[in-house]
């Protein structure tokens, strides 16, 4: 019963945080047309939100079993409902840099507790992959919702206006009650440090875990897959609205099909991953995710405006397009379990500051390689890029297996009696 309330907490936070993270493709859109900024202007948002991510979890992420878990979630949670409220009180271009500014150092503080709470109420690799896609899950279904919140706020009729700034009420409600509900909620943090090491020493163990094969390949592997994630999320909607010439409202609507892919996929893998080796099941998904984008693309050619359109005259490309999230779901909370789960649990918030710290510099980079491009040539050429980053997981996947392995049959090795 404990853990329940404690799982529901997660899910509370991870869904909030879902929310605002996975907004920044439909404030982009937003801001264009509210504020008159250009796309490459636009795009530095990701920035904004995933620069801090990567910055303060350096930073903190060795020293937040210190603080603690529960506290370093509730100072996360502070600090985006504070921003939320200022959004719609102070409306301006730099006051949205400044909720993604808050968003991501929140973030950075509620990730690395989460993941090392799941490590704190898993027992065993099993429970480990199946708790971790399933927070994952509920994390896309938040972003599904953020969609269609969204969409219900935004005024298709008049692109200046800023009554989709009102979403952030409801979003400071949201926030608040997951504040009330961890607050409420305790949490058993023992075993979570190593005694007598000092903030030094803890800080130098998180560096040192990147001498270990293991975890440069691993990390390399999250950059590029969030370079893909966020490269298509973000510019989604607006991939609709300017290639498959969709409303505004309906262009973020369409995107929460991205979202429901990965939701569905990632609630999906958690099935799956208990019966099969979660290395040939990424490989098949790998294959997928390039056969779509070859697919669904040449259907978005030489789309004409139909003022009239609708969910049953829009392009197939609107529909097709998204699906790539049901393949894409399962990559990262896979490498991301199997990784942490070769870990001892005092070395899991250390793991996850950089799996943050990469996850935030891979965001960035693919947003803003995926906005320049599009402003310099269009949405097609921009996500037919994808291509590339998919063929190079391909690649680290079948070396952070080995990696795996050898260190599974070290431990095996040690472990064993001698003579």
């Amino acid at each position: 019963m404990k853990n329940q309330r404690i799982l529901l907490s997660l899910f509370a936070i991870y869904f909030v945080f879902a929310i605002l993270l996975n907004s920044v493709g439909t404030v982009i859109l937003q801001v264009i047309n509210t504020y008159g900024v250009s796309k490459s202007a636009a795009s530095v948002l990701e920035g904004f939100k995933d620069i801090p991510i990567g910055i303060v979890s350096f930073l903190v992420a060795s020293q937040l079993p210190r603080l603690g878990f529960k506290r370093a979630m509730l100072v996360g949670l502070a600090i985006v409902t504070a921003a939320c409220v200022v959004m719609p009180l102070v409306p301006g271009f730099w006051t949205t840099k400044l909720l993604f500014l808050s968003v991501g150092v929140a973030f950075a503080l509620v990730k690395v507790a989460v993941y090392s709470t799941v490590g704190l109420l898993a027992r065993g690799r099993k429970e480990h992959a199946s708790l971790l896609n399933t927070l994952e899950g509920v994390f896309m279904v938040g972003v599904l919702g953020g969609y269609w919140l969204f969409s219900a706020f935004i005024d298709s009729s008049n692109s200046g206006s800023t009554a989709w700034l009102g979403v952030y009420w409801v979003l400071a409600v949201i926030c608040a009650i997951a504040f009330v509900l961890l607050w409420v909620t305790p949490l058993e943090e023992s075993g979570t440090r190593v005694e007598g090491a000092s903030p030094r020493q803890d800080f130098l163990a998180m560096v040192k875990l990147m001498a270990k094969p293991l975890v440069y390949i691993y990390v390399i592997s999250v950059f590029v897959y969030v370079l893909i994630e966020q490269g298509i999320g973000s510019w989604l909607p607006t991939f609709n609205n300017e290639i498959l010439k969709l409303p505004t409202a309906m262009s973020v609507q369409a995107a929460s099909i991205f979202a429901a892919s990965l939701a569905l996929g990632r609630l999906g893998a958690g099935v799956i991953m208990r019966r099969v080796h979660w290395y040939p099941v990424l490989n098949i998904c790998l294959l997928a995710m390039a056969m779509l984008v070859l697919l669904s693309l040449p259907l978005a050619n030489n789309i004409e405006p139909n003022p009239s359109v609708n969910w049953l005259s829009a392009p197939i490309a609107a529909f097709v397009l998204p699906l790539i999230g049901l393949f894409m779901a399962p990559v990262y909370p896979a490498i991301n379990s199997v990784m942490l789960s070769a870990l001892p649990t005092h070395q899991h918030s250390a793991m996850t500051g950089l799996l943050v710290i990469f996850s935030a510099l891979g965001g960035t980079t693919g947003s803003l390689i995926t906005g320049s491009v599009f402003e310099a040539f269009d949405g097609q050429v921009a996500f037919y890029l994808s291509l590339i980053p998919i063929t190079v997981i391909l690649i680290s996947l079948f070396f952070f297996r080995r990696a795996v392995e050898r260190g599974d049959e070290r431990v095996a090795s040690a472990a064993a009696p001698a003579g």
